[in-house]
Order: structure tokens, then sequence, then C-alpha cells
């Protein structure tokens, strides 16, 4: 009922920039906190950005100054603009998010929703 798609994920070249995007669709009620998480090879997933609904935004160590998170609740999609892209950025980014919705129209529930993933390449 509740899908999670993200796009925008691609090569590019060190120093360039990508902006990611993430769609959730359903009949969602709310979205409260959306993230971007990532996982490179060999490597546990980590929190990359996080916005809650009012738009209090939260930015792993590493990535402050260079991404941006944002979101636009009328379309229920969450971005992360990627800027000054490192190799170390490299990785498979994956979107979540906390999400109000109906269970085929007469329950409402809230649970966490992760998107498939899509591959982020720097070259250097």
């Amino acid at each position: 009922q509740v899908q999670v798609v993200e796009s925008g994920g691609g090569l590019v070249q060190y120093g360039g920039s990508l902006r990611l995007s993430c769609a959730a669709s359903g009949s969602i009620t709310s979205i409260y906190d959306m993230g971007w998480f990532r996982q490179a090879p060999g490597k546990q997933r980590e929190l990359v950005a996080m916005i809650t609904l009012g738009g209090s935004t939260n930015y792993a160590d590493s990535v402050k100054g260079r991404f941006t998170i944002s979101r636009d609740n009328a379309k229920n999609t969450v971005y992360l603009q990627m800027n000054s892209l490192k190799p170390e950025d490299t990785a498979v980014y994956y979107c979540n998010a906390d999400i109000v919705h109906f269970v085929r129209g007469a329950y409402s529930t809230r649970n966490t929703y992760w998107g498939q993933g899509t591959q982020v390449t720097v070259s250097s």
C-alpha cells in the first residue's frame, strides 16, 4: 500500500554534485521523520541526514557543509542535494520515512519504510 522510491543516483566526478529524490506514495496521512542512509561495501549502514516534519535537520559529520536535506510535504518527497562529492561518498543510498497511513482505507498505522536504494559512485 505504501511505496518509497529513490531516484537520482549515478556516476559523478570528484567535486561534482548530485541530487537524490525519494517519493512516498499510498494512502498517506502524514510523514514524520524522513532521512537518507548509505551503505558502502564492507561497511554498516549509516545515517547521512535526517529531517523532521517541522523541518529540523541533522547531518553526519562527514557530510556537514556539503549535503543539504529538504522535503516537500505536498509531494511526500525528500531530497538530498550533494555537493563537493568525494570518493568516500560512494555507496548505496537508501531513503527512510516514518509514515502514518491507512490500511485498506479502514485502519491507520505508523511504520517506517525503506526505499530500494540508489547507487552513488564518485570517481577520483
